[in-house]
């Protein structure tokens, strides 16, 4: 089941039947509605579970398991991913990447490379990788597009011109 695609991730339970707060990796809000069979990843643990309701709190996506219907049966799979396979995966539209994507990518600015990209994060602006830089030290770089001048998902490089000093906070 490896080559099923994290499409976002559970944060905690929520209410008493089993259902779980959920965050997804998409700029579609709609994207939770249309999960149908997933796998639940929490190491060491994975499973698959039927799909059984979707709702919103507010834009937040609420979910609901097929076996799942207690809370004492959901805590285990808190904070878990939410995989599903390939050929359910999103495609995005011209210019935008998935996070799943993006993830591993080697970053470079002139030829050398400034990290590795180990997760994307959203604060309401541009979205920001995360990398760990070769020293194993955290950067975040904002991810605009003006500043890429390649972006190879298939050969996992990033290419980009970043303002001076950025790479030194």
């Amino acid at each position: 089941m490896s080559t099923w695609v994290v499409v976002g991730r559970l944060f905690r339970t929520r209410g008493r039947i089993g259902e779980f707060i959920a965050e997804m990796d998409s700029p579609d809000p709609a994207r939770a509605e249309r999960l149908t069979t997933v796998l639940l990843r929490k190491s060491p643990q994975e499973k698959t579970f039927e799909v059984a309701n979707v709702w919103f709190h507010g834009d937040r996506p609420i979910l609901q398991f097929t076996g799942i219907d207690s809370i004492s049966a959901a805590e285990p799979w808190e904070h878990a991913e939410i995989l599903v396979p390939p050929e359910e995966r999103a495609q995005p539209e011209e210019g935008a990447y998935l996070h799943a994507d993006l993830i591993g990518c080697v970053v470079e600015e002139r030829g050398s490379v400034i990290g590795t990209v180990e997760g994307i994060d959203e604060y309401g602006g541009p979205p920001v990788l995360r990398l760990t830089t070769p020293e194993g030290r955290e950067l975040l770089v904002p991810f605009v597009l003006a500043m890429c001048t390649e972006i190879d998902v298939a050969a996992k490089r990033i290419r980009m011109e970043l303002p001076e000093g950025l790479t030194e906070l």
